[in-house]
């Protein structure tokens, strides 16, 4: 029975990284797989999937509008829809995915966050975490080496930003994915 799937974590945890992997070990197994990124996200370049270890993969942009509902009903489906950036999936969106998977047997694994740098969460990821038929956390670690949970943002002056738009991408030096500690005290000890 196909599922819809939500993987999250802090940033940097390899998500995408796991993404990839994913998707290689479906097509060396002769499957088609679909994938799908944000958009909103072009630090490498619109349409790619990029980890940090340097791997990249072209996909299909998604956003607001993308109706995957529409998309599956004309296109052969694949052995699986993968999607990177999953946090900036509407509402609609992931019960499309859900149906999808449920009526149609094409299994979707989402890979994204869960809250932004405010600790709110990301209407696609609040979705995820409601009908997602199966939720894994990913870890990665604070550097005072707890378990990274929250994200953080730096203004232009290094400082931690308490407010601003829940989306604003930017590169590695923007943000840290910290404990929790860190996230309200601003410091691990």
């Amino acid at each position: 029975m196909a599922k819809l799937y939500f993987r999250y974590a802090a940033m940097n945890a390899g998500k995408s990284t796991a993404l990839l992997q994913v998707a290689h070990n479906y097509e060396e197994r002769g499957q088609r797989v679909d994938l799908f990124t944000s958009a909103l996200d072009v630090r490498s370049g619109y349409g790619r999937i990029a980890s940090r270890l340097g791997m990249t993969r072209e996909a299909e942009a998604y956003s607001a509008t993308t109706d995957f509902a529409s998309i599956y009903r004309v296109r052969p489906a694949p052995a699986c829809i993968l999607i990177d950036e999953a946090q900036f999936l509407t509402e609609a969106q992931v019960i499309q995915l859900h149906r999808n998977a449920h009526l149609n047997g094409i299994p979707a694994i989402c890979y994204g966050i869960r809250s932004d740098f405010r600790g709110e969460a990301f209407p696609g990821s609040r979705a995820l975490l409601t009908i997602a038929d199966d939720l894994e956390e990913m870890k990665t670690v604070c550097r005072c080496g707890r378990k990274a949970t929250m994200n953080l943002r730096f203004d232009s002056t290094g400082q931690q930003a308490l407010f601003g738009e829940q989306v604003e991408i930017g590169g590695e030096d923007r943000y840290e994915a910290v404990c929790a500690r860190r996230f309200y005290t601003g410091t691990c000890t």
